[in-house]
């Protein structure tokens, strides 16, 4: 995994295990002549005693889903799918549907267009998968599709819940999505005659190859070191003066990372005895997670758009509008599913021209919209009269706001799906409705919105994927004043 995936990228993983037991809940259940000998007496005799008397039929075990791996925090962000790898069974595959549940997993916490580092296995009884549905054996078919899909979707939210990952100072800022490679080998797409070919003139099943890496590879796939940044390079001029590129290098981008020697303009100034590292606990701490939110001291804003709050764990940096954006959005969630969504009515209805492709859009989803708080109707041929509006969204921007949502569901190249159209409702709500920046805060709404956002489900990014809180540690502190 290191050689894979990188140092960088390993330390931003997030351990995943779960396990569901499998139901036939509306399958057809084979005929008695084709069902195993097995499943026919898996019961003792005692119990099929004890519930022939109590007249019900002896349950059955269909087995077990397993699912384990890692998947990345949302700092870690890729412009491809090349970085998740899923494996059923032991074989690598490549499925649409547990790559729809991945991008389900991680919805409103990265933006829609890039993908994590995913490290998935999966593992359940032969019977409930058909490995034979594509002659290259890297695609399958589930019997119970929903049910893996909704399983995978969820394990990996519930983990991600769970972990609350800190985003980094200096990791983010210079954080940018990048595309890697496939790890696969030329045969892994669509090999020609010659390539794959057996002694025996059989096609050979290109996904052998990252098994047997040495066998009927030209160019097989080999993990090499990762090369040096170019800002680790040294810069020659004449006269024989040598300039390290790296000196002014952040922390966590230093060459020191890679394995180049450090420099002395790299390592720890001297400080005889001036300047000595601030006492801490030898023991090694575990990394802090949004939870300290709850510990949290502001102590004012950043050109009153950012606020700068103290703990023990270091200097944190909150983004107000898409702090507050992440507890409306989950605030307008609940409020939803308890039908009790919080609304305005206008003074004068505000009408609205639609496009042809807007209005298809209003008619699919007009019923979403007054299940959030709006109350529209047509009006004329082309137009629509908005009479009632969410709670907290002003006026002017409930145009702005209505067209936004149109244009998103108008890209779609899929079927609206009504999920994704309550949960994008909800993030434009919230985006209009959130706190703006430039915007002073006294001190008391500080505080209010920092244990608001501890409150949440998932305060590490907003509905629409950037980060809300950055951490700079202690750590990072000392090594910045050159103390460690």
């Amino acid at each position: 995994m290191y050689q894979v995936f990188g140092r960088e990228t390993l330390d931003q993983l997030i351990p995943l295990a779960a396990l569901q037991p499998l139901e036939r809940v509306g399958l057809p259940q084979p005929p008695p002549w084709r069902r195993a000998a097995d499943t026919a007496v898996s019961e003792s005799a005692d119990l099929a005693d004890e519930t022939s008397r109590a007249g019900a039929p002896a349950p059955q075990d269909f087995g077990e889903v397993r699912l384990h791996g890692f998947v990345s925090k949302p700092e870690i962000q890729k412009l491809n799918r090349n970085s998740i790898f899923i494996f059923v069974n032991g074989r690598l595959i490549r499925d649409r549907l547990i790559q729809h549940a991945i991008t389900e997993a991680y919805r409103n916490i990265l933006p829609p267009t890039v993908y994590p580092v995913v490290l998935l296995f999966i593992e359940m009884p032969t019977a409930e998968v058909d490995v034979n549905v594509h002659p290259s054996k890297t695609e399958v078919r589930f019997r119970q599709q929903t049910v893996i899909h909704d399983f995978v979707r969820e394990s990996i939210r519930a983990a991600l819940m769970k972990a609350r990952p800190v985003p980094q100072f200096l990791t983010e800022i210079g954080a940018q999505p990048t595309a890697s490679p496939g790890l696969s080998t030329p045969g892994l797409t669509h090999p020609g005659p010659s390539q794959g070919a057996t002694g025996n003139g059989l096609q050979r099943a290109p996904w052998r190859d990252l098994y047997e890496p040495g066998a009927g590879m030209v160019a097989g796939f080999a993990l090499q070191a990762p090369a040096v940044p170019a800002a680790a390079a040294r810069f020659e001029f004449a006269g024989g003066i040598a300039v390290e590129a790296n000196a002014a290098l952040s922390l966590a981008r230093a060459p020191a990372a890679t394995g180049v020697p450090q420099t002395g303009a790299q390592q720890t100034i001297p400080d005889h005895g001036c300047a000595p590292p601030i006492a801490q606990n030898n023991e090694r701490q575990p990394a802090p997670t949004l939870e300290s939110l709850r510990t949290l001291r502001p102590l004012g804003q950043i050109r009153n758009s950012f606020i700068l709050a103290v703990n023990e764990d270091g200097l944190w940096i909150i983004d107000q509008h898409v702090a507050h954006e992440r507890v409306l959005f989950e605030r307008i969630l609940r409020q939803r599913s308890a039908q009790q969504v919080e609304s305005q009515r206008l003074l004068m209805p505000l009408v609205i021209e639609l496009t042809p492709a807007q209005q298809a859009i209003f008619s699919d989803i007009a019923e979403e919209l007054a299940h959030n708080g709006f109350e529209a109707e047509p009006f004329g041929a082309r137009s629509v009269a908005v009479k009632i509006a969410p709670a907290g969204v002003d006026a002017a921007q409930i145009e702005h706001m209505l067209n936004e949502i149109f244009e998103q569901l108008t890209r779609e190249e899929q079927a609206i799906n009504l999920e994704a159209v309550r949960t994008r409702i909800a993030a434009s709500i919230a985006c209009h409705a959130a706190i703006k920046v430039n915007m002073p805060l006294d001190h008391n709404k500080m505080e209010w919105l920092l244990a608001e956002l501890a409150k949440t489900e998932h305060p590490m990014s907003c509905p629409h994927g950037r980060p809300v809180v950055l951490r700079y540690s202690m750590q990072d502190i000392q090594k910045a004043f050159k103390r460690i």
